[in-house]
C-alpha cells in the first residue's frame, strides 16, 4: 500500500524520516474524508519517491490532532524534514491538490 497509517506513537518518526510527507488528518465518519481517500491514493502512486502520504485518524489519535490544532477535517499538512510547510483544509480534486503542492518540489 502506498499510503502509510500513522498514530500518536509513530507520527514523529514518519514525518522526520522523509523529505516530504503529506499527512491527512481524517475520521471514519467524515464524508469529505472518504471522498479524499481515492485522491490521496492516486497522489501517493503518482508522486512515489517524492512525497509520502500518511493518514492519521483524529478520533483514535487525539494527541497529535490537538498538537496541530486540527479543528476541521479533512486537513492535510505537508511536512518537510519534520516541519509543517503547508496546510490544506477540505475536500479538493486531485488537479487542485497538485497545484497546491507544485511549489514544494
Amino acid at each position: 500500500m502506498a499510503i502509510v497509517n500513522v498514530d500518536d506513537t509513530s507520527f514523529t518518526n514518519v514525518i522526520q524520516n522523509e523529505k516530504f510527507v503529506l499527512v491527512d488528518f481524517w475520521a471514519t465518519w467524515c464524508g469529505p474524508c472518504k471522498m479524499m481517500a481515492p485522491v490521496l491514493e492516486e497522489l501517493a502512486a503518482d508522486y512515489k519517491g517524492r512525497i509520502t502520504v500518511a493518514k492519521l485518524d483524529v478520533d483514535q489519535n487525539p494527541q497529535t490532532a490537538a498538537a496541530f490544532g486540527i479543528m476541521s477535517i479533512p486537513t492535510m499538512i505537508v511536512f518537510k524534514e519534520g516541519q509543517p510547510v503547508k496546510q490544506l483544509v477540505g475536500y479538493m480534486p486531485k488537479e487542485y491538490l497538485e497545484t497546491q503542492l507544485k511549489d514544494l518540489f
